[in-house]
């Protein structure tokens, strides 16, 4: 299930970087993206959304010649599946 989630959002990162990030993240991963993102742009976007994944994978902005890799998508998706489940067990305590 990872694997297509990860696939559709590459995908849509080379081919539509400038479309809504609702298209790829339900609300609540928005909001924890956007909680953990240190400055947000007036749209967000795909490539946006795709970045924050990164960052939370251990992507660092500042190797921006190095392209963002699977792996690293990887990881952040999997802590940002955690954060979710973290931020609906808490509401629901």
């Amino acid at each position: 299930m990872i694997a297509v989630e990860l696939l559709q959002l590459t995908y849509l990162h080379r081919t539509q970087p400038d479309s809504p990030a609702i298209e790829i993240l339900n609300p609540l991963e928005l909001k924890i993206l956007k909680a953990k993102s240190p400055k947000l742009p007036k749209v967000l976007t795909v490539s946006w959304a795709v970045e924050a994944v990164a960052r939370l994978g251990g992507y660092l902005k500042h190797r921006s010649k190095t392209p963002i890799g699977i792996q690293v998508l990887w990881r952040g998706w999997l802590k940002l599946h955690d954060l979710c489940e973290v931020w609906q067990l808490a509401k629901d305590t």
